[in-house]
């Protein structure tokens, strides 16, 4: 067994699904393992990683109004608002979404279904440059 590390910086603009599949995939591709598992985990509080649909854009429209509906932004019900009103909000994004994913290598690629896309999600409103850890572990 062999286990390799990479880490892939986002810049983001604000709020929305960032998709990181290309990058993924060609790491992924050039590390010459064939069969293992490949684990992303994103380092931060107020950003997340999916799994989604990446032909039809609509969905990520759809994903980011449903949670704007979800986690209001400035709900008077959050205390903790030392970053502004999407602080709060960011925090229980992620929560609900997920920090890391787990993804088969199978004969060298990346086991995606055929309509699946990794996206990091952006919970802020403003600029941040976000950290996707990548480890493989593969024979």
């Amino acid at each position: 067994m062999q286990q390799l590390n990479h880490t892939i910086s986002i810049k983001t603009n604000g709020r929305r699904l960032y998709d990181i599949t290309p990058q993924v995939l060609e790491w992924a591709r050039t590390s010459g393992l064939k069969t293992g598992l490949l684990t992303l985990y994103i380092q931060h509080t107020s950003a997340s990683l999916l799994i989604n649909e990446n032909y039809d854009s609509d969905v990520l429209v759809d994903m980011e109004r449903f949670f704007a509906r979800l986690v209001p932004d400035g709900d008077r019900l959050f205390i903790h608002t030392s970053e502004g009103p999407d602080d709060m909000p960011a925090h229980i994004r992620s929560a609900l979404t997920q920090t890391s994913i787990s993804i088969p290598l199978i004969d060298g690629k990346v086991a995606l279904g055929m309509w699946q896309g990794i996206f990091m999600y952006e919970h802020r409103l403003a600029a941040h440059t976000r950290n996707v850890l990548l480890h493989l572990i593969a024979e």
